[in-house]
């Protein structure tokens, strides 16, 4: 059957494991589990607000009975220790694709939509107190529809330089807008994202410091010269709350001629650079003293008119999804930075099932927070099961 055709009547996990039917059992004998027992069970119990192996199985035991009435269960529920074990061993590349394959699903490809790209630490995944680097995770967010397209962990011997590329890679971002932090300002990646048939808009700083260089001095003359004689677009917005006014301004130029034929041929599809002006007032402020705070871009958009600038302007402010609607709420609602699973490939293989779980929720029914999503699955087994074969047109 079609994972796609899969509705709440059918049996648990029929969508999801309609997508990761291929992924590789990683045990080679001694199986007494069935794997699609194993993963099915996994993902239930992080819905219903397990966040390690040993909640996991303690779920699954108080719902023996009804996992029973779709699951084999050949032995009982598997040990904390077999969760564990098996999916140190699953291969993340394979768990990555399907996930990609069923994120896809979730996120219909619109042109123009904001695809951002972040990474994040799982701060507490380190295996010795000596070496706290942990696991790292680089995660492509789709603003528009709110879910996670993707994720792959940085190498410990490299950075996100490197896990950028592969993670574009596996995913459809035609037509889409790609926003990088300053990290990922790099030639490789601008040409990957061109590749791919999307446009990027990309942090500079002085980690290139020559082309930052070039563009903060022709951006900062040209704001103070009201971009005389310049093509240009300009878009402001102000926004107000908790206690502070702010004030945004973008000003994009395509005459990036300026920065040099050198320069330009090395940035594959660079047409623009732009600055975005953030003007800050506490209210508490009674000086009445502002924050000012200015940061550099470069873009594959055009940078001609004020409909440019309000692209781009939309485009760095998005951005912050990613943190916001993403970073922020896999610590709250799933204490992500708090997880100490660390053995193998185990840390970022529960991490996508956290992700799986977040994609998965915000298309359930109901205004709730992630967290109060979690606990009605935990104890509401329609409302469980209604959640996990949501379709989006639902």
């Amino acid at each position: 059957m079609d994972a796609t055709q899969a509705g709440p009547g059918r049996a648990p996990g029929e969508v999801f494991l309609g997508f990761f039917a291929g992924l590789p059992d990683p045990r080679r004998h001694n199986a007494v589990h069935r794997f699609t027992d194993i993963l099915t069970i996994a993902v239930l119990g992080v819905m219903c607000k397990a966040d390690d192996w040993s909640e996991v199985r303690a779920w699954a035991v108080a719902n023996a009975g009804w996992l029973g009435t779709f699951l084999a269960l050949p032995r009982g529920i598997p040990s904390a220790g077999t969760f564990r074990r098996v999916f140190a061993r699953v291969d993340p590349d394979a768990f990555e694709r399907c996930f990609v394959g069923w994120a896809k699903a979730l996120a219909a490809a619109s042109a123009g939509r904001l695809v951002a790209v972040d990474g994040k630490a799982l701060r507490r995944s380190f295996a010795r107190a000596w070496d706290a680097r942990g696991a790292h995770l680089v995660s492509a967010w789709c603003g528009a529809n709110r879910v996670v397209l993707g994720q792959l962990a940085v190498d410990a011997k490299t950075n996100e330089i490197t896990a950028i590329p592969a993670l574009l890679d596996l995913l459809d971002v035609t037509g889409a807008v790609v926003t990088i932090d300053a990290m990922g300002c790099q030639r490789d990646i601008a040409g990957t994202v061109v590749g791919k048939g999307a446009d990027y808009v990309l942090g500079l700083k002085d980690n290139q410091p020559t082309l930052y260089a070039k563009a903060k001095a022709l951006l900062d003359e040209a704001v103070l010269d009201g971009f005389r004689g310049m093509s240009h677009g300009h878009f402001a917005e102000t926004n107000g709350g908790h206690g502070r006014v702010e004030t945004r301004r973008v000003w994009v130029t395509d005459e990036v001629r300026w920065l040099g034929a050198d320069l330009l041929a090395q940035w594959p599809g660079l047409a623009s650079v732009a600055v975005v002006e953030g003007v800050r007032r506490d209210l508490g402020d009674l000086t009445g003293a502002a924050t000012t705070e200015r940061r550099y871009f470069i873009s594959s958009l055009p940078g001609c008119d004020d409909a440019c600038a309000e692209r781009v302007g939309r485009a760095v402010r998005g951005h912050w999804g990613v943190e916001n609607r993403l970073h922020w709420r896999l610590d709250m609602a799933f204490r992500e930075d708090e997880s100490r699973i660390r053995k193998g490939h185990g840390a970022q293989n529960f991490s996508r099932l956290r992700r799986i779980t977040l994609n998965q929720l915000k298309l359930a029914p109901g205004n709730d927070s992630l967290k109060i999503k979690r606990y009605l699955c935990s104890i509401d087994r329609q409302y469980l099961l209604d959640a996990l074969s949501r379709r989006p047109e639902q």
